[in-house]
């Protein structure tokens, strides 16, 4: 076995906001190296600074190479793997078997304990809510350093919070779910062209009977009737009969060679990108590759450097439903308003709320946008948060790096149990990150 080893002497989460002094100490022993430190870290993926360490703290353990498979059961699906263990090594690994994960991400480079962290959710939903609800036992070390497996009956406290916990409850060792049968490895598509907000709407909650998988492009730029025009996509796993017989390979990454120059995305680029992509013909139906459904970005490594070197923030809030069509174009105007300029603005339709404590969809409408950092973008995320207060909804944590502790406390009635849980579990505040420290204080 390889010795532990540093790398990483400054850390960021994917958006390159912010960057702190710190780095990771990488084991296939992840048992020993998270003995004594206040968190674990996965592929970095985390937006912000959700998987970062805390003022004060440096040395954090890095998942990565604590990626073996423990247990498969062909016949059920019940997997057990250890919590570096990546979706892209899962979908390598059990997709030519006829098997998936029940809910995917919008990228296949996370790993299962981030999985569990953020409690993931992908376009389905509606349909078969977060990844939190297929998993059956989650393994943790603990504050005190005791290992412990936990699960629906074995200690639910824990495990509840730790499914969409962020990392605070524990070091996640290993997951254990179910996979679900697919008939095919490729994606029966549909795609709809959509004039404004309230008939995306409509086509949300009319697909939401006959589709398992729907997710929209919105251009976040657009106003007055074209207010929240995009496109529809959703799809089913197709047929044997419809799929092509070869299997879809993922083959590499187009690399972004270098860090474009700040202002590049910008509004006028942007504009004319969202107009463009609104309007460029597309096939109505198609059976197309799984990682143009699921993963459109994983096409280019480090696609972040397109933002430039001040780094940008992705921002993901859920309206809830009994806001109705209003909300969403409520919402919409105060990022149209703003200059709230995104070439990535995505659309869901959210189902039930998930299992964990602070799991983050609700039932209602998710609305995501990158945003690349100006000197106006926390006056202008503060302006979304006041908004997405007044609805009655709430962000998705995985994503933030620049909510204040007082929006996230008034968006969120769920809080003052999960921290109740933190403090049985940790007293003394050992497990931590930057974020937890911003929003909760420690």
């Amino acid at each position: 076995m390889p010795p532990a080893t540093p790398t990483d002497r400054r850390l960021s989460g994917w958006g390159r906001v912010p960057v702190v002094p710190g780095y990771q100490v990488r084991s296939e022993d992840l048992e020993s190296i998270t003995r004594d430190v206040p968190l674990t870290r996965g592929l970095g993926r985390a937006y912000g600074d959700a998987a970062l360490p805390a003022p004060g703290d440096t040395r954090i353990a890095g998942s990565t190479l604590a990626d073996r498979i423990v247990h498969f059961d062909p016949q059920t699906g019940d997997i057990t793997a250890e919590a570096g263990f990546s979706l892209d090594e899962l979908y390598r690994a059990m997709l030519p078997k006829g098997w998936f994960t029940p809910v995917t991400p919008g990228t296949r480079f996370v790993t299962l304990g981030g999985m569990v962290a953020a409690d993931v959710h992908g376009g389905n939903h509606h349909v078969d809510g977060c990844f939190g609800r297929h998993v059956t036992a989650i393994t943790l070390r603990v504050a005190d350093g005791r290992i412990l497996t936990c699960s629906r009956s074995e200690y639910p406290d824990l495990f509840f919070a730790t499914i969409g916990g962020m990392g605070l409850t524990g070091h996640i060792l290993q997951v254990s779910f179910r996979l679900v049968r697919v008939p095919s490895p490729w994606i029966y598509q549909e795609t709809i062209r959509v004039p404004h907000i309230d008939a995306f709407m409509d086509a949300l909650s009319e697909s939401a009977a006959g589709w398992p998988m729907t997710k929209g492009w919105i251009d976040c730029l657009s106003s007055g009737t074209s207010l929240g025009r995009g496109v529809l996509f959703r799809g089913r796993w197709a047929t044997r009969e419809e799929a092509p017989a070869k299997f879809p390979d993922f083959g590499p990454q187009i690399p972004v060679p270098f860090m474009f120059p700040n202002g590049v995305l910008g509004t006028f680029t942007v504009r004319a990108f969202n107009t463009a992509y609104y309007h460029v013909p597309r096939a109505r139906l198609a059976v197309i590759h799984p990682k143009s459904f699921f993963y459109p970005l994983d096409v280019a490594s480090d696609w972040h450097r397109l933002y430039g070197p001040r780094g940008f923030t992705q921002y993901q809030c859920v309206l809830p439903k009994t806001g109705g069509h209003g909300a969403a174009r409520r919402f919409l105007e105060v990022v149209s308003q703003g200059g709230g300029a995104s070439f990535l603005c995505v659309i869901k339709d959210c189902g039930p709320q998930g299992d964990g404590v602070l799991s983050f969809p609700m039932e209602g409408i998710s609305i995501a946008m990158d945003l690349a950092m100006r000197d106006d973008t926390q006056a202008l995320i503060d302006r979304m948060n006041a908004c997405v207060i007044a609805e009655g909804g709430r962000i998705y944590l995985a994503k933030d790096a620049l909510t204040r502790p007082e929006h996230f406390r008034a968006m969120e009635p769920r809080l003052n149990r999960f921290l109740d849980i933190r403090r049985q579990w940790d007293p003394d505040g050992r497990i931590r990150s930057a974020q937890s420290v911003r929003l909760f204080g420690w």
